[in-house]
């Protein structure tokens, strides 16, 4: 596969919790056969469902931080308690394939991608519509306490201020409207060479 000099091979979507970067980054790669997801390292617990290697690399603290010290992350941080971070071998072996990587990871993580990997970068941030919306969308998934959806909620003020630093933005209050603005960005950012 061949890609245009100027074309973008990692797509990183970065979104306060709840305002659907995960949803689009999916739709994504089910459209597209060359794309492929970035599996980011953490220490949290895993989730029944989930599986090691293909949602997540599920480390111990000591194994996650020694990776730090031996400059194995291109970005990591501490989120609620648990560590994330982007293991630099997982984006080495995708570019080394002539991959297209899609990342779902914070504001800082995606900053510093784009720090490690300029020309490779696209920064797409998803805004959720309002903050009432997207404080609508959180309590819906019920899935945390109100202690827990406090801290999500001024994080995301947090977040939703760092917008301007990314490429393009995409503004969730139409999800099939975002999932055409994403395929928009595919096709003018990563489509490979028809030779």
């Amino acid at each position: 596969m061949v890609y245009a000099s100027n074309s973008k091979r990692l797509f990183v979507f970065s979104a306060p919790s709840g305002a659907g970067k995960t949803t689009i980054a999916r739709h994504l790669l089910d459209t597209y056969a060359f794309m492929q997801f970035s599996v980011s390292a953490t220490t949290r617990p895993r989730r029944e469902h989930e599986v090691d290697g293909k949602d997540y690399y599920f480390l111990s603290v000591e194994e996650f931080e020694a990776a730090i010290q031996r400059g194995e992350l291109i970005e990591y941080e501490r989120i609620f308690g648990n560590y994330y971070g982007t293991l630099r071998s997982e984006v080495e072996r995708a570019l080394a394939a002539n991959k297209v990587l899609v990342f779902d990871i914070d504001v800082n993580g995606a900053l510093s991608l784009q720090k490690a990997y300029p020309r490779e970068s696209l920064l797409i941030f998803v805004a959720p519509p309002s903050m009432e919306v997207l404080a609508q969308r959180l309590r819906a998934r019920n899935t945390e306490s109100q202690e827990q959806l406090a801290l999500r909620l001024a994080r995301a003020e947090m977040e939703l201020q760092q917008q301007s630093r990314f490429d393009e933005v995409i503004v969730n209050d139409d999800l099939n409207r975002a999932f055409a603005h994403a395929r928009c960005l595919v096709e003018r950012y990563a489509m490979p060479l028809q030779c």
